[in-house]
């Protein structure tokens, strides 16, 4: 009987390792199942960050873009306004120098220059109490038009600026 008894403590505990064994095992795989779960939301959310990251990447390089044409077209402008106020400069400049075009300027006719009064030419048709003028030398006339040159262009330089300085800050 002690026998027997030995077996049947054997075969106990040979059932309690085995049902162990197994409460082991099922453990593992639900872990597993568990770990698999995770894995597959922390798989999802890492994805949808990087359709985020994406987005938002491409947003950047869409304004990036629209503000590289918006700066090209305003460059295009304000070189187009230089062009044409140099162009307009060296045409004024050519009818100085050809005598088609004089510089004057307006006299005080209340204060005598030197102690003598400037009259007013009347004009070849009539009587008329015009102010009195002097005609420029054309060299002064040409150092005149060079000054008002650089004042055109550094006008239209500051607004080139003012615009990059306007679509960079938006």
């Amino acid at each position: 009987m002690r026998f027997l008894a030995s077996y049947r403590l054997l075969g106990y505990f040979l059932l309690l390792v085995m049902a162990a064994g197994l409460t082991w095992q099922v453990q593992a795989w639900r872990y597993d199942a568990q770990l698999e779960r995770l894995s597959a939301v922390h798989a999802q959310a890492l994805d949808q960050q990087t359709r985020q990251a994406l987005h938002q990447q491409q947003a950047e390089q869409d304004r990036r873009l629209a503000l590289e044409q918006q700066l090209n077209a305003s460059d295009r402008q304000h070189a187009q306004e230089l062009s044409d106020a140099q162009r307009h400069q060296a045409v004024l400049r050519d009818r100085l120098a050809t005598a088609d075009v004089r510089l004057s300027v307006l006299l005080d006719a209340t204060e005598p220059a030197n102690g003598s009064s400037v009259p007013a030419p009347a004009p070849a048709g009539g009587v008329v109490h015009a102010a009195p003028r002097a005609r420029l030398d054309p060299a002064h006339a040409q150092r005149i038009i060079a000054i008002t040159d650089d004042g055109d262009n550094a006008v239209i330089a500051l607004r080139a600026c003012q615009a990059y300085v306007h679509a960079v800050a938006r």
